[in-house]
Parts: C-alpha cells; sequence; structure tokens
C-alpha cells in the first residue's frame, strides 16, 4: 500500500478540529456531550473512519465503532482501541481527541506496514465520558457493561433540564434501548486506550510513553445545603439564614479532610446557587465534590468525614445540608498479563498509576483492558494548558501500533 501521506499523521488529524468548539471565554475548548461541537466531532471521526474503508456502526449506547477487519474474520474477540470526544468545559484539546486521532494513525500505519491480521480491530468512541453534560463520568461505558442501569441514566438532565434521554433521542437513539449490550461487549477481545498523561509523570522521567497500572478509586457527590432565600439589603446579619456561607466553610472543611489522608485528592469544583441574584441571599446552593484514593475504604472515610463536617457547619448557620452519591468507580489495577504483552511490546517503557478516570477503568471489570500515557509537558490537564508535542504525538502512534499489531497477529484470550 502507498504511503498515506501527511494526513496521517496525529497533528495533522487534530489539525482538522482546530476550531470546533474553541471557548472564547474560558479558553480551551468546550464540547459537552451532544452538543453541537462534539456532534461535529463524532461526524468528523466517522468521515475519516470512511476514508480508511472502515465499517462504521453506533450502537444503541450512543457508541461509534469503525471497524478494521481485512480477513472478514468473525467479529468476536477483537482488539479494541479508541476513547472519547468530549470535553470538560475549558478543557484542553488532547483529553480524548488524541486517543482518537492515534487510532486512525494507527490503522494506516497497519495498513501501510502490510500486517495481515488474525483477529479484528475497531477504533471505540465513548459518549459523555467526562460527564460534564450530565453528571456520570464514562457514561457510554457504563451503559454498556451494565454498571449504570438504562432507567438511572434516562433520568439524568443538564443544566438547562434537558434529560439524556431527551438528548439521546434527538440524536437518534432509542431511550428504550439503553444500557447492558452483551452482544456488543462478545465482540471485545481486549481494549487498550490511549491517552494524553493527566499529570507530570512522564515529564519527571523525560519519557514520552508510558504503560499504565491503575487508576485512583474515585466517585462524585452531590452536597445540597439548604437555608433561606431573603433580600440582600433588608435582611440583618443576625437574621441570615445563608448557604452560602456554609458552602463556602464546607469548601475549606474538605480541603483540610483531603489534607489529613496522604495522597488523598478531594475537590469542589462546580458551585451553583438558587435562584443566583447578586443581591438576593440563596436559598440553596448545590456543590460537587471530587474524591480520589488509592484505598476505597479511604474514599469512603473521608466522604464521611465532609458529610458529618458540612452538617455541622450548615446547622451553625442556621441550614441543613444532605449528601448524595451520583457515581462511585473502585481503584483499577489494569490487567498483568495483558500489560506484560504492551511492556514486551515497548521495552523499557515506564509504569505509571494514574488519578483520573477512563473508559479503560470502566471496560475492566469484564474485558482485559489496558492504556498508553503520552508525556504532556506541562502536567496540567481539563485545562487550556495541557500539551502534547507534536514529535510525542507521533511517538504515541507509533506505540500503539506495536501494541495493536502483537495483540492482532498473536493468540489472545
Amino acid at each position: 500500500m502507498s504511503d498515506p501521506g501527511p494526513a496521517s499523521s496525529v497533528t495533522a488529524l487534530l489539525t482538522e478540529i482546530a476550531g470546533v468548539g474553541a471557548d472564547t471565554g474560558r479558553g480551551g475548548y468546550t464540547r459537552p456531550v451532544y452538543s453541537p461541537a462534539e456532534t461535529d466531532l463524532r461526524d468528523w471521526f466517522v468521515e475519516n473512519a470512511r476514508r480508511r474503508s472502515l465499517d462504521v456502526e453506533t450502537d444503541r449506547n450512543g457508541i461509534i465503532w469503525a471497524w478494521w477487519n481485512p480477513a472478514r474474520a468473525p467479529l468476536e474477540n477483537a482488539v479494541v482501541t479508541g476513547s472519547h470526544l468530549d470535553s470538560v468545559p475549558g478543557g484542553g484539546a488532547f483529553d480524548g481527541p488524541l486517543g482518537v486521532a492515534s487510532a486512525l494513525v494507527a490503522v494506516d500505519q497497519l495498513n501501510w506496514s502490510g500486517v495481515q491480521p488474525d483477529r479484528p480491530l475497531a477504533i471505540a468512541v465513548f459518549p459523555e465520558e467526562e460527564g460534564s453534560r450530565f453528571g456520570i463520568a464514562c457514561l457510554g461505558s457504563r451503559l454498556l457493561t451494565g454498571q449504570l442501569s438504562p432507567e438511572a441514566a434516562a433520568r439524568l438532565s443538564d443544566s438547562e433540564g434537558t434529560t439524556f434521554a431527551e438528548a439521546a433521542a434527538k440524536h437518534g437513539l432509542d431511550p428504550g434501548r439503553l444500557g447492558h449490550d452483551e452482544e456488543a461487549l462478545r465482540r471485545i477481545g481486549v481494549f487498550v486506550e490511549l491517552h494524553v498523561e493527566q499529570g507530570r509523570g512522564l515529564a519527571d522521567l523525560d519519557r514520552a510513553v508510558a504503560i499504565g497500572t491503575s487508576i485512583l478509586g474515585h466517585g462524585r457527590w452531590r452536597l445540597t445545603v439548604s437555608g433561606e432565600g431573603n433580600h440582600a439589603g433588608t435582611t440583618l446579619m443576625e437574621d441570615r439564614h445563608d448557604p452560602m456561607v456554609a458552602a463556602g466553610a464546607i469548601i475549606t472543611a474538605v480541603r483540610d479532610i483531603a489534607r489529613a489522608h496522604p495522597v488523598a485528592r478531594a475537590t469542589v469544583g462546580r458551585l451553583i446557587p438558587t435562584p443566583g441574584g447578586t443581591n438576593v441571599i440563596a436559598s440553596r446552593v448545590d456543590l460537587w465534590l471530587d474524591v480520589r484514593h488509592p484505598d476505597d475504604a479511604v474514599t469512603t472515610a473521608i466522604v464521611e468525614a465532609v458529610r458529618q463536617r458540612a452538617e455541622v457547619v450548615a446547622a451553625a448557620e442556621g441550614c441543613t445540608a444532605e449528601l448524595a452519591q451520583e457515581s462511585l468507580s473502585p481503584t483499577v489495577h489494569f490487567d498483568d498479563g495483558l500489560n506484560a504483552r504492551l511492556s514486551a511490546s515497548l521495552p523499557g517503557a515506564p509504569l505509571l498509576a494514574t488519578g483520573a478516570g477512563h473508559d479503560a477503568g470502566v471496560l475492566s471489570a469484564v474485558r482485559p483492558s489496558a492504556m498508553l500515557f503520552v508525556r504532556n509537558p506541562t502536567g496540567v490537564s481539563h485545562s487550556p494548558s495541557e500539551h502534547v508535542e507534536a514529535a510525542d504525538a507521533e511517538v504515541g502512534a507509533h506505540a500503539l501500533t506495536a501494541v495493536l499489531s502483537d495483540l492482532l497477529t498473536t493468540p489472545g484470550r
């Protein structure tokens, strides 16, 4: 096959989507699932998959599958790679799209090198990995694997009150068919996800690519502080039951509780007052809590400590506090046998744990899964400062190609 040309570089592919979802207010990119920006990216992926003669389908949970199967083998025991295209508000250019673009380039390189696969290869694009619109991370892979009930998913709503069922229906899905998809799962033999590293591990090691070992256990909780809404000008300070004051103290308590547990991470990254006027004492404040730790028992202890402290702080302001779990993922250790295969394909590649959740972590509960990380010299992610050098992006794609070539041409589970 002839040289695939410059369109086959990761940088060239990412350049094609550089303007999609650019956020002029926050900086970076805002690409929530099923927004115009994210659907444009889904169309971009489908177009690129079809240019490569891949067979494209979208399953009942909104996951896009693009199949490379030159031997026309049965669609089972497949090697699957891919990532996501949605982003957090004001996110970076590489979180998600790097893995998708690298998978497309890997298909080009496999074709170019004349690999004759013994099993099919698929690129999967998962919806709502970040959970930035409907609140649950890795929603598509959780539905696929049965880790999230279709009823619970359908009821989720965004900040505008649109439910996930309504958004799914608008984009061609049948809300009644959401959920565990054993037929799709049976096709997956192994899953390997390439992703930008969301920390400084590779930058400190001065290496371009690493193999993932584990994902910290993590979850999201919604904390609702309720008080009494009132007029900002006529209500004396001593007469107030202000949930915003309580919320501020709770955020400080979250930091202090997490600091008491080595390597714990606890974050309040979103806060919404109701009704939200500048001259109004809020009647309610909703805060979203993210807690992570390698020991799931410690995660539980941190959340319980936050709950107890929130109740005390709220009561001191004449308010109440209630904590509700939205999602929880235990600590994930990737498949040892699969990681040994990756290490054999990439001699000398360092091993790194991550504190960030991924679809590979969800799929690891049901299929052997692994991850490759590509260096982020800033060490910053979920931010416009996230970065990958062009040379490292190509090294990552070559590493993914080597891994896929090995898995496609030797016997596997």
